[in-house]
């Protein structure tokens, strides 16, 4: 275990390491959580996106759009194997 040194304002820096194991870049928050034990859990902020920001994600360029029916029909032949 490595030990961290705190700041005169109360402050401490995590390592590289430890933010890369965390999945966390520049910018990005992390939330904490205190157990009743004196510890300490960090983990990286869940971002919480927008269902807007999802619809026509999958959609390539010069693609048509499909409708409920076809789609229907592939999710059908992918349930009987033909796919």
């Amino acid at each position: 275990m490595n030990a961290i040194t705190i700041t005169s304002k109360g402050q401490i820096t995590l390592r590289k390491e430890l933010l890369a194991h965390l999945g966390v870049h520049p910018g990005d928050k992390i939330e904490l959580e205190k157990l009743p034990d004196g510890r300490v859990e960090i983990r990286p902020e869940k971002k919480a996106g927008k269902i807007d920001a999802f619809c026509g994600f999958l959609k390539r360029e010069g693609q048509k759009p499909i409708s409920i029916e076809e789609m229907n029909e592939v999710i059908e032949k992918g349930w009987a194997g033909e796919l």
